[in-house]
């Protein structure tokens, strides 16, 4: 009689967590459709999305949860993944997506808009963020692909120096220019509200071709855990799985902040609770700090709405008013590794 071994089963273990972990997206998703400033049965739910019929509860479901609903998801998928993909490359506890200044490219960006005239709508204001994160991320490829810049250190104080820099740039138009000051703040928040499937559909391309990327870095990140020799001994480009990594996390950045501001925290929190349930093998760990992270991003943008009464509050300040007591839990019930 043969029995399972600990280590045949923990791939079963892990698969069931994984799917809990789906489970629990699921329902937080059907939950942000019947919950808000009104609250809608199952039933008017269901109704809603099979048989709209132009009632109120119909345009409310249709209109303005779900898409709201589907943009978090998609936005916190990306942005939990570039988090735990950063933190891999970087050998930092600490690195969440805008210290390679992919944030920092899509602010300025949308400041220059605004300055111009450039930015009138979120239609408009995705692209423009979208543009100056793309830049940032190239210019740090750039910068990454030469001397030291490409071991994890190098990555990191290139991606922080730019950072810096395009900050100081931003901060110097707002603080002279009310009006843009006004303007950016309000995406600056990071938030969903206002987001329709359009602005879903102008970033499901980036979003799809960094989640590939990721997928195919998952295992060179498995790798390099081992060290840049051994890893090197064991046949991987090191500059190549660096510059995939990158690309990857750019292009994910980059469409979250496009598409709803530069939330933070989210990449940073998913990366380390996914670490706590999977450990450190990346092939499990990105797949699931990227649920960690649409989870967390759906049931903060409904936690906003609840709180907020007729009005309500962004998912960027739920986050860092919920997630960080929850990642000091983390933190103090397992030491910080990698």
């Amino acid at each position: 009689m043969c029995s399972v071994t600990p280590t045949a089963s923990r791939p079963v273990r892990r698969t069931a967590a994984l799917l809990a972990l789906v489970v629990v997206l699921v329902l937080a998703f059907a939950a942000s459709l019947a919950l808000g400033s009104r609250w809608l049965g199952p039933g008017a739910v269901w109704h809603a999305l099979t048989a709209n019929t132009g009632s109120d509860p119909d345009v409310i479901v249709r209109s303005l949860r779900f898409p709201r609903t589907v943009v978090a998801v998609l936005i916190g998928l990306c942005l939990g993944i570039a988090g735990t993909l950063m933190q891999g490359h970087t050998r930092n506890a600490l690195a969440e997506p805008g210290i390679f200044g992919v944030s920092s490219g899509a602010a300025f960006a949308v400041v220059l808009g605004l300055q111009f005239g450039v930015v009138e709508s979120v239609s408009s204001t995705v692209w423009v963020a979208l543009l100056g994160a793309l830049i940032a991320t190239f210019a740090v490829q750039q910068l990454a692909s030469r001397g030291t810049g490409s071991t994890p250190v190098g990555l990191a104080l290139t991606g922080a120096a730019v950072a810096a820099l395009l900050g100081a740039l931003t901060s110097s138009i707002v603080l002279l220019d009310a009006d843009t000051l006004d303007s950016y703040r309000f995406w600056a928040v990071g938030s969903v509200a206002g987001r329709g499937m359009d602005v879903a559909g102008q970033v499901l391309p980036f979003a799809v071709i960094g989640l590939l990327l990721a997928a195919v870095n998952a295992r060179d990140l498995d790798m390099l855990a081992l060290g840049d020799d051994v890893a090197a001994g064991l046949g991987l480009s090191i500059r190549r799985a660096r510059l995939l990594g990158l690309g990857a996390i750019g292009l994910l950045t980059a469409a979250g902040v496009a598409a709803c501001g530069p939330i933070g925290f989210l990449g940073l929190l998913s990366g380390h609770v996914a670490r706590r349930i999977f450990g450190a093998r990346n092939t499990w760990l990105i797949p699931a700090a990227g649920v960690i992270g649409a989870t967390a991003l759906v049931l903060a943008d409904l936690v906003g709405r609840l709180v907020g009464g007729a009005g309500e509050v962004q998912a960027g300040v739920v986050l860092g008013i919920v997630g960080a007591p929850m990642f000091v839990l983390v933190v103090r019930r397992r030491a910080v590794a990698l």
